[in-house]
């Protein structure tokens, strides 16, 4: 398989739903998201990203740069994110979170899930 087959396949990996998390709380506004994700790494297999308060996403995933831009909108974390050579377009979320983890929902809450430790 080739590099770019693999990355793939594992970004797609990081959509497909997780096991529930314990006691996953609605995060309805910025400044609780931040009080989650600023100063600390996003986790998943493969993936590390951070979250900064001044819009930026930056990371690593399976070894290639990750970068991308956020924003608050209607109550959801709304991103566009590079990961190599891979786009992903805007996607607004919604967000759910409990310490120590925090859960995207894509397409407005209707779509996929990934999951993440916060560290």
């Amino acid at each position: 398989m080739t590099f770019k087959t693999l990355f793939t396949a594992a970004l797609a990996m990081l959509c497909l739903a997780a096991p529930a998390l314990a006691d996953l709380t609605r995060v309805s506004d910025r400044g609780t998201f931040l009080s989650y994700v600023q100063g600390r790494e996003l986790t998943r297999l493969g993936v590390s990203l951070l979250v900064s308060p001044d819009g930026s996403i930056s990371g690593r995933a399976l070894g290639r740069d990750v970068t991308g831009t956020w924003s608050w909108e209607g109550g959801m974390f709304c991103r566009t994110l590079d990961a190599g050579d891979r786009q992903f377009g805007r996607n607004c979320q919604v967000v759910s979170a409990e310490p120590g983890a925090i859960r995207f929902h894509a397409d407005q809450g209707t779509g996929d899930i990934a999951d993440f430790r916060i560290r």
